[in-house]
């Protein structure tokens, strides 16, 4: 089994940036895709960003293309979502999550149904 943790959550300003941090444990990544999702209230879990573990390959949901950006550190079993310019709209509960697909330049990767494995959540808030 594996398993995922969420942290780096907080209170940022319009503007701001928080980076967000999923370790996993429990299995290797090898093969895996590593994606982010977010869920604001009384709203559905929408796909934010995925990568591969294996070469680090990333697509991003228009949303926040040019605005966030992932990153691994292997070594950590760490995937990162760095975000930047953070606008109200991107206030959220983000969850990390992996599935046994390959992490390639196509919509269907930002999808609920495709991922197995889902963390607890870290809550984002933008506001002034």
């Amino acid at each position: 089994q594996l398993q995922l943790v969420e942290s780096g959550g907080g209170l940022v300003q319009p503007g701001g940036s928080l980076r967000l941090s999923c370790v996993a444990s429990g299995a290797t990544m090898d093969y895996y895709a590593i994606g982010w999702f977010r869920q604001a209230p009384g709203k559905e879990r929408e796909g934010v960003s995925c990568i591969m573990r294996s070469d680090g390959s990333t697509y991003y949901a228009d949303s926040v293309k040019g605005r966030f950006t992932m990153s691994t550190d292997n070594a950590k079993n760490t995937v990162y979502l760095q975000m930047n310019s953070l606008k109200p709209e991107d206030t959220a509960v983000y969850y990390c999550a992996a599935g046994p697909f390959l992490c390639r330049a196509d919509k269907y990767v930002l999808t609920v149904g495709q991922y197995d494995y889902w963390g607890q959540g870290t809550q984002v808030t933008v506001s002034s």
